[in-house]
């Protein structure tokens, strides 16, 4: 073996194995360092969001006890205009029962919409005598059908879901709105 000849790819080979040596090195620094770095973001992000989600629960109580009252306010008109707060009102020929005058297809379609959450709750039709639970098939109705204002929920209540379209509940939240006016 010629020494002389083989020495240089020697040095090529030993320089080659140094120079990547030092580049794994480097790259491998360097990934550590954008780890560490992701890592603290994510920690640093999640801080904020946590932050965030305090401030979010906060709104959502303010805005709940907001709407709260003004739910309230709603519901008692709507029962004045219903059943003049009688709990115990029927009407025999629509089969309208309690403070909010529920039919039976109400709890029917109450009971749909509990089915389709997956909730196990379920209401029977003498529920509609119970004037806690009147109120809560109303409002299971009135976040299922998206019903934000009060004129919508006062009009899809008397009409049917899409109540706020028909003509005939007008004169129905005029009864409900002077109630709330007054």
């Amino acid at each position: 073996m010629n020494f002389d000849k083989t020495m240089p790819w020697l040095l090529v080979i030993i320089w080659l194995s140094a120079t990547l040596y030092h580049l794994e090195k480097y790259y491998t620094n360097r990934i550590d360092k954008l780890e560490n770095q992701m890592i603290e973001d994510k920690l640093y992000y999640q801080a904020h969001m946590d932050s965030l989600r305090s401030v979010i629960e906060d709104l959502q109580q303010y805005q709940y006890h907001y709407n709260q009252e003004s739910d309230d306010k709603l519901i008692n008109a709507m029962i004045l205009v219903e059943s003049s707060g009688n709990d115990y009102a029927h009407c025999i020929i629509e089969d309208a029962a309690g403070a909010l005058q529920i039919r039976r297809t109400m709890v029917r379609d109450v009971n749909r919409i509990l089915k389709r959450r997956n909730s196990e709750k379920r209401y029977e039709f003498v529920d509609r005598w119970d004037r806690q639970k009147s109120i809560e098939m109303f409002n299971i109705y009135r976040v299922h059908y998206n019903l934000v204002t009060p004129e919508e929920t006062a009009r899809c209540w008397n009409g049917g879901p899409k109540g706020n379209h028909k003509p005939a509940t007008i004169a129905y939240w005029n009864k409900v709105k002077n109630h709330l006016d007054s």
